[in-house]
Parts: C-alpha cells; sequence; structure tokens
C-alpha cells in the first residue's frame, strides 16, 4: 500500500481522545506518567506520532521496514466479496502482528521508558487504522489509485475517506474541532445513542475462524501473549484473534459500502457522503472505545467499560 496514511491526523486524535475517556484508574496512570507533558499526557495528542514521526531522520527505519504496520491488504474482491486472512493477507508484516508487538513491548519492564512510550503511540495509531476501511483492503492499492473528486478538488478514494469528508463533517457539525467531535462521539456511547448492544458488540472477537487457545476476547488474546513464557520476540508474533476480528468488521465495509459510489460524482456534496460519514463516525468511536479496553486489560486486568 506504500506510503498511505490512517485516518489522517484528525481521525487519529478523535480515537485517542475518545479512548481517554474510557481507561480505567492504572490504565489512565500509564498513560498520563508515560506520555508526559510532550504529548499533554493524551492519546489523543499523541495518535498521530506514528505518521508524522516518518519524516525524522532518526525513524528513517520505519519507511524501509514498517510502513506495511499500518494495513493489511485483504486480497479479496469487493463489492463481490471481502475478507481478511491473516495467513493469506499478511505474511507476518502487516497491522495484525504490529499490534501484537506493541502489545509485548508496552508492558515490557525491561524496556525503557522511551521505548514503552513508542509502544503505547504505536498502538494508539494502529487501533484507529484497523478501523478504516480502505487500510484493509488491497484493491487499487487501499483505493489510492482510484481518482475521485470531494468539495471540488481532485483526489483520491483513500484521502477522501482518511481526510476529505472528515474535514467537511467538522466544519459542518462541529464548529471544527476535533475534541468537540470526540466529546459527542463519547457521549453518544455513554447515553446509548449508539446502540448498546452494538457498541458491546464493538469490543467483540467472535468474527474470526483463526484457531486460538481460548474462547476469543480481548482477555484471552492479551492473556496469550504477556501471559506466555517465552522470550518477548517470539511472543510478538502470535496470532491475535481479536484485530483479526475487528480488521474483518472493517473490511465488511468495502463491499457494503466504499466501493459504491457512481463515478464522476463529488463524493463530498453527494448522498455518498451522507451515508459515508455515518460509517466514519461509528469506526472512530469504535476505535476509541476499543483502544481503551485493550489498554484497560492490559494495565488493570478487565475491560471496565460501560
Amino acid at each position: 500500500m506504500g506510503g498511505v496514511y490512517g485516518w489522517g491526523t484528525v481521525g487519529h486524535e478523535a480515537v485517542g481522545y475518545i479512548a481517554m475517556q474510557f481507561l480505567s484508574p492504572k490504565a489512565l496512570a500509564f498513560v498520563q506518567s508515560s506520555l508526559g507533558a510532550t504529548y499533554s499526557e493524551s492519546l489523543g495528542v499523541a495518535a498521530p506520532w506514528a505518521d508524522t514521526v516518518r519524516s525524522e531522520a532518526a525513524y528513517s527505519w520505519w519507511l524501509c521496514r514498517s510502513a506495511p504496520f499500518h494495513f493489511v491488504d485483504a486480497e479479496d474482491n469487493p463489492p463481490t466479496s471481502c475478507s481478511v486472512s491473516e495467513t493469506r493477507d499478511c505474511g507476518g508484516t502487516c497491522i495484525l502482528t504490529a499490534i501484537a508487538n506493541y502489545t509485548t513491548r508496552v508492558v515490557e519492564t525491561s524496556l525503557s521508558a522511551t521505548q514503552r512510550q513508542e509502544a503505547l503511540k504505536f498502538l494508539d495509531h494502529f487501533i484507529g487504522d484497523i478501523t478504516q476501511p480502505l487500510h484493509v483492503e488491497a484493491l487499487e492499492v487501499g483505493g489510492n489509485d482510484i481518482d475521485v473528486t470531494c468539495s471540488g478538488s481532485s483526489t483520491n478514494l483513500h484521502a477522501t475517506w482518511d481526510t476529505g469528508m472528515i474535514t467537511k463533517l467538522l466544519k459542518a457539525n462541529y464548529a471544527n474541532s476535533v475534541t468537540t467531535w470526540a466529546n459527542a462521539l463519547a457521549t453518544r456511547i455513554k447515553t446509548g445513542t449508539f446502540n448498546s448492544a452494538a457498541v458491546s458488540s464493538w469490543i467483540s472477537c467472535s468474527s474470526t475462524t483463526t484457531p486460538v487457545k481460548r474462547s476469543p476476547s480481548i482477555e484471552n488474546d492479551i492473556s496469550n501473549l504477556i501471559g506466555s513464557e517465552e522470550d518477548l520476540e517470539s511472543r510478538a508474533v502470535t496470532p491475535l484473534a481479536c484485530p483479526l476480528a475487528w480488521a474483518q468488521d472493517t473490511n465488511k465495509f468495502d463491499c457494503s459500502y466504499v466501493f459504491s459510489f457512481k463515478s464522476g460524482t463529488d463524493l463530498c456534496t453527494s448522498s455518498y457522503y451522507t451515508g459515508a460519514v455515518s460509517i466514519i463516525e461509528t469506526q472512530i468511536a469504535k476505535g476509541g472505545y476499543r483502544l481503551a479496553a485493550w489498554l484497560n486489560v492490559l494495565f488493570d486486568g478487565a475491560i471496565n467499560l460501560p
């Protein structure tokens, strides 16, 4: 997929800000102490780091070795059929294994505070990335090679989902404020405006057919990793049920909606925009809720979500 970006800065920030509202005490304490004043003790501020760091000389390795960690190239056939398979699509280096890797590192006390902070920032970013439909799709380089128009400007399908439609949404509905947007989505979770049964399903890991040691759940995923007596390097590649289930959940939108637009239509001024932003808001909310659940289990031992 090359040098694509995730949700864009605003989308990633929203995921982080939402997660902050659902962290348990120990997870919150670790996040605040790890990120410190540099990131205003907030996952929202830190969330875009994994994209912005690409331009820093100290992270030149990121461009040549680790860019694939942002996505999984599903070799399916949307809109006819959609699927994600870790064995078919990952090859050991994709967002699925990246989440496993940095999950082990964020709690590894033998690592330095800087290394653990970096692991936290990568998790913050990747758990957001996995909710973007074009980050779990190989077709036309995740939509990067599909030319479209958004609000009168020539762009591509991937960028339209990452940034174009979110930019319009914030200006139209949220006073151009990412924190206002994130707070509104978090409130919808807390008050049940998002269907409560649907919200519960956001942190379910039962849609995968990949065998795991126990029934799929965030707790068991993390226990399978952190509870292992194996060394850090070998634990980092353990298949996880939840990220795969979440990638599969996201990938369904590639068949049901993402590629359904009419050629020549401005995607940001047509009915396509209305349907897309509903998906975007739900996916951003999922990312924040899942990130909080993941960190809560890591540091407090339970999901601890409403």
